[in-house]
């Protein structure tokens, strides 16, 4: 009878190994991508993001994981940068995310990278994208640098991107990527917006403000981001 027993549970050993080989494996969940914070620049606001972020949702990312912010485009970027780390903890808090990505357009790479930088944010960006950043400088803040806190810290030279700079332009362990177009008429010079450290793409000769609605930057940054 025991002979019996083992040949039995042998035999239903067997079954289920086979059983296991031939049906299909249950699919794998696709991750959930990290929420991503968008941050405009001099002069904007939330709605220049508009058609990137409905471009997001159609690759995949869920509406309530992509959030625009807005702030004051005239005040000194060390106060967004507060700003941008709070938008993050509110972002990370909602989603239960441990990290975010941070995708920037002009501007919005300063404080963007002051909060990396000095406030702690490394710890709790994943990506960092800045498209058509002014991170050492452009000539075009002469025209407004005499009045406007933000728009003097844009000057090449100025102390806020010389402590910016200072040191590792990429620190932590965050993805950092820019985009520069080799005809930015608002970034000059062009390379400005290059960073030691990061993956520095050109995108060809596109205008500063259709940095944010161009097919072929918005699909690189999701790449990015991905």
């Amino acid at each position: 009878m025991r002979r019996f027993t083992r040949a039995l549970s042998a035999a239903a050993a067997a079954c289920a190994a086979v059983a296991a080989f031939l049906l299909p494996a249950a699919p794998a969940q696709a991750a959930v991508p990290d929420p991503v914070l968008f941050v405009h620049g001099y002069k904007g606001g939330a709605w220049n993001f508009n058609e990137m972020v409905s471009d997001f949702k159609a690759s995949g990312w869920p509406a309530d994981r992509l959030y625009a912010m807005s702030y004051n485009p005239f005040q000194s970027n060390e106060t967004t940068a507060a700003q941008i780390r709070d938008q993050v903890n509110a972002l990370r808090a909602r989603t239960g995310a441990a990290k975010v990505d941070i995708v920037t357009h002009s501007m919005g790479g300063l404080g963007s990278r002051w909060y990396l930088k000095f406030l702690g944010g490394t710890s709790y960006v994943d990506d960092w994208v800045s498209l058509g950043g002014p991170n050492h400088g452009t000539n075009a803040a002469q025209v407004c640098d005499w009045a406007i806190a933000s728009c003097k810290e844009m000057a090449t030279g100025s102390t806020f991107l010389t402590a910016l700079n200072s040191g590792d332009e990429t620190p932590g362990a965050v993805n950092y990527g820019t985009f520069w177009s080799t005809c930015d008429e608002m970034i000059n010079p062009d390379t400005s917006t290059i960073l030691s450290g990061a993956s520095n793409t050109s995108v060809g000769c596109v205008e500063h403000a259709w940095l944010l609605v161009s097919e072929n930057v918005s699909q690189l940054t999701r790449n990015f981001v991905r």
